[in-house]
């Protein structure tokens, strides 16, 4: 059988196809590697069923094919039309090890177990073939020269019979074992545990290009879910860099114009002092727009986020109604980066997001289990303005007040086009806050600092603090007469 150009073979599983370049190259030999419970069978399972009513064999030597039937049934899947060849030892059966021969030199001659092999492509040509496992295979070849044989014949045999086999194996195998096999598959998937989560990477893949990398697994009643980790270089929309406007004439003012768009803007201040609550200003007014706003909450719950908007004039409901905005609570400890990674392309290449906040890195360091949170965030927001959506990230500093002055704790200010600083401020025994821009990659930015106020009317950005000095200090002293920008 000859593979059609361009041909692919379906996994089953949708995120590991997108990872192996669309799916397996047909009439090769591939492998899955992991340790007990990491997903080899359920997988199997997956790519057997990926395509209904095409001809597929189990060959199974370590479950009884009752046992693997039940299980499937549990996780969904209809192995009914799957033929089985079972080749686990019956019940109290004694396997010699010696002379055993599951593919004799011929390939499928004057062998019992060959000759089944060979009835079943006679009969029904089956283009996709999981064993499971070849780990079995080395218990019974009697030196490492046997095993490398006895699995180079049998994967030889299946491939030029038209099918793509899919092999499972286990990863605590001896080394030799895990040699052979690596050296004789056309591709390894290996799944494993991170922490607590279950990961997978494709070390090896001949003949295409692959995600390298470990890109998150889920198991659930429906079989398994992988969600591959974004690659940013990979996508790409061609947009105008406009200036959007905020909704607040000085605060437009503060930023020449507003916020551009397809850029990251960093919020950043202390707890309470009002940045998720400017980032929803922008929001609206995107929305207001005709432009898709999405605020992702990894801290607060919808339904608090709607009370504060409507408390300070910012009523999200007819604008969610019409579809221009949506607020997405996210369980950080739910949801891993790469499952964060796929809500967002959804929700941009799908939905039509064009403004999308991030709320906040603290949460979503939780998501991160471990890898590196600002080459996470750097991955998601490379994304986001390939795709010429407008980036709000916001950032608490653990600093109410003082002389050390951070604008993100995190190391990520540099992935920033847009900081605004909110600071908190104490004066005549009153407390105030005050918003400053920082840093406007794409354009020119007033230098002051103005007072910030949230009111039931909404956010309010006053005339700039000439009269004080020692504002971000949290402590300012007045000045009788003010030093203007040109310094007069």
């Amino acid at each position: 059988m000859e593979n059609t150009a361009g041909e692919r073979i379906s996994t089953g599983v949708s995120g590991l196809d997108r990872i192996i370049s669309g799916g397996l190259l047909p009439e090769r030999a591939y492998l899955v590697r992991g340790g007990p419970g990491s997903g080899k069978t359920t997988l199997g399972m997956q790519f057997l069923t990926a395509e209904p009513g095409e001809p597929a064999l189990f060959v199974t030597m370590g479950e009884h094919v009752e046992q693997l039937q039940a299980d499937a049934k549990r996780q969904g899947f209809d192995l009914s039309d799957i033929e089985f060849l079972d080749l686990t030892p019956a019940r109290g059966e004694t396997t010699e090890l010696e002379g055993y021969d599951l593919m004799a030199p011929s390939e499928a001659e004057s062998n019992p177990i060959g000759e089944r092999i060979g009835e079943i492509f006679n009969a029904q040509r089956p283009r996709r073939v999981f064993i499971d496992s070849l780990s079995h295979l080395s218990y019974l070849a009697p030196d490492a020269f046997q095993y490398r044989k006895q699995v180079m014949a049998l994967l030889r045999y299946l491939t030029r019979q038209g099918a793509t086999v899919l092999s499972a194996a286990e990863i605590i195998a001896e080394p030799a074992e895990a040699d052979e096999l690596q050296f004789l598959a056309d591709g390894i998937i290996d799944l494993s545990w991170r922490g607590e989560r279950r990961v997978l990477s494709v070390t090896k893949y001949r003949g295409s290009g692959y995600v390298g990398g470990v890109h998150t697994v889920r198991l659930n009643g429906r079989g398994m879910n992988c969600y591959p980790r974004l690659e940013p270089g990979e996508h790409r929309r061609i947009h105008q860099r406009d200036e959007l406007a905020t909704g607040v004439s000085e605060l437009d003012r503060l930023l020449n114009g507003g916020l551009t768009k397809g850029t990251v803007t960093v919020i950043s201040g202390p707890t309470g002092v009002g940045k998720t609550t400017l980032g929803m200003q922008f929001l609206r007014s995107a929305a207001e727009r005709g432009e898709r706003s999405v605020l992702y909450t990894f801290e607060e719950n919808d339904q608090t986020l709607r009370c504060r908007a409507e408390s300070t004039g910012l009523d999200f409901g007819e604008l969610e109604h019409e579809d221009r905005f949506a607020v997405r609570p996210i369980e950080p400890l739910r949801y891993s980066a790469d499952e964060f990674g796929e809500l967002l392309r959804v929700e941009v290449e799908r939905n039509g997001a064009r403004m999308v906040m991030i709320d906040s890195l603290s949460g979503f360091r939780l998501s991160v289990m471990g890898d590196d949170m600002v080459q996470r965030i750097l991955a998601l927001c490379r994304y986001l303005t390939n795709m010429g959506v407008t980036v709000l990230v916001v950032n608490e500093v653990a600093s109410i007040a003082g002389d050390n002055v951070q604008v993100t704790e995190q190391g990520i200010s540099f992935l920033a086009d847009t900081v605004l600083m909110l600071r908190y401020l104490e004066f005549n025994g009153e407390l105030h806050k005050a918003i400053g821009v920082l840093k406007k990659r794409t354009g020119n930015f007033e230098k002051t600092l103005r007072e910030f106020r949230i009111t039931e009317q909404g956010i309010s950005v006053d005339a700039p603090l000439t009269r004080l000095r020692g504002i971000l200090r949290g402590f300012p002293e007045f000045v009788e007469h003010p030093v203007d920008s040109k310094g007069s």
